[in-house]
């Protein structure tokens, strides 16, 4: 894509208006603009990233034996009495119809999901089903802030499982559990499994925590282990599980949790099956819980430098940037052209930057931007071109076919 085209713009400073990192390099980069307190618009270069977190997520729940749906964002209000939640759920932005009746705006789907399920299970024959969605989910968030880390209005991904017994629904828990490992890892976030109070649904529930200097939660944990626990949970005698040495304290992101519902919906919603004595019996249920956008915030929190935005080439708006330097030149131009071309042709994701601004722009905006490679021909690259990579400080001038073993080379 050629920058004259993107549709959005960099900014020259860093909003005013903003204290985290992340809503800073993210708005000043021109991935996403704020409307409000916690609402924002993903532009072009954002949904570019967004689009490629939850295809990670989506690759993964489909390997992990999940089938995709999307639910209504708009909820009766009965559901929610049902559940006794319409009045309990804090941050449950609710609405009325002018033509009757009363709904919530989705911020979570246990009340939908339950009595849709109601339709197509009966028998222990039906068992198991994993179902989840990406959608936009809604909270009325009393202190909206961090940029994406705290949103009224974000993306998420959840998953819902139904078995016959606790023992078929725990060993599905633990496949989610490596199945949102091997998120993070493709993500190049350096997660912490933290075992966190469950609340309502269970003893304990999972989170997968990022540590952050900015981050809202308190956790302690293993350094070499990676294994911590909420300070919910926390007592003085509590050690690593694995190796039982000390437990570091620190702040962190959660970026996703997974825990057992049990029988609590299931009794509401009398979402029951006949076993194979034929006895009416409930579902057992876990819940696993992914914030897609809160990701994007988490990475460019935790993944930058002075410069701007340092992104994991997995999700990386575009692998190359290409920079046009001294574009008068018939010479410089034409160059620039065919490795544009080539790149294309080779199904490289790059960002060609045509603009008719300064050299010293263009290289400010790649490193707010943060695209893995940079590529620049002008000039003084003699007919070669200029390639470094966006966490190095080296450049070295190689020839078209070098450029591409090397993306190649990285990207396998």
């Amino acid at each position: 894509m050629k920058f004259s085209e993107l549709g959005g713009k960099t900014q020259r400073n860093p909003p005013k208006d903003e204290e985290s990192v992340n809503a800073k390099l993210l708005i000043q980069g021109g991935f996403i603009n704020k409307l409000g307190a916690g609402i924002y618009t993903f532009l072009p270069l954002g949904l570019k990233v967004l689009n490629k977190v939850e295809n990670i997520v989506r690759e993964e729940m489909n390997a992990s034996g999940g089938v995709e749906l999307l639910m209504p964002a708009l909820h009766p209000a009965e559901n929610w009495n049902i559940t006794g939640r319409w009045d309990s759920f804090d941050a449950l932005l609710k609405t009325k119809s002018n033509f009757g009746g009363e709904y919530a705006i989705g911020p979570t789907h246990e009340e939908i999901i339950y009595p849709l399920l109601s339709h197509f299970i009966s028998s222990y024959k039906d068992l198991p089903i994993s179902l989840y969605q990406i959608q936009t989910k809604f909270r009325d968030e009393k202190r909206a802030k961090s940029g994406l880390m705290r949103c009224r209005e974000f993306r998420m991904k959840d998953l819902y499982s139904f078995h016959e017994n606790t023992e078929d629904r725990d060993q599905y828990y633990e496949a989610m559990r490596k199945a949102y490992l091997k998120i993070f890892k493709r993500l190049e976030l350096e997660v912490v499994e933290t075992k966190a109070s469950g609340g309502t649904f269970s003893e304990l529930s999972q989170e997968f925590q990022v540590v952050a200097p900015s981050g809202e939660d308190t956790i302690y944990y293993c350094s070499k282990c990676r294994i911590g626990i909420n300070k919910e949970v926390y007592s003085r005698k509590e050690k690593c599980q694995e190796c039982g040495g000390p437990l570091i304290k620190d702040n962190a992101v959660e970026v996703g949790n997974i825990f057992p519902l049990k029988k609590k919906f299931a009794e509401d919603f009398k979402l029951t099956f006949k076993d194979k004595s034929g006895k009416e019996t409930l579902v057992e249920a876990g819940c696993y819980g992914l914030g897609t956008s809160r990701v994007i915030g988490t990475i460019a929190e935790v993944s930058h430098d002075s410069e701007g935005i340092i992104w994991p080439r997995s999700i990386a708006p575009f692998l190359v940037h290409l920079i046009e330097l001294d574009a008068k030149s018939a010479k410089i131009k034409a160059l620039a052209q065919k490795t544009y071309k080539k790149l294309l042709d080779a199904g490289v994701e790059v960002l060609y930057d045509d603009r008719d601004v300064s050299a010293g722009e263009k290289f400010a905006d790649a490193d707010l931007i943060g695209i893995p490679f940079r590529a620049v021909i002008s000039e003084k690259t003699g007919g070669k071109i200029e390639l470094k990579e966006r966490n190095s400080k080296t450049m070295k001038l190689v020839k078209i076919d070098e450029l591409m073993k090397k993306i190649n080379g990285d990207t396998r």
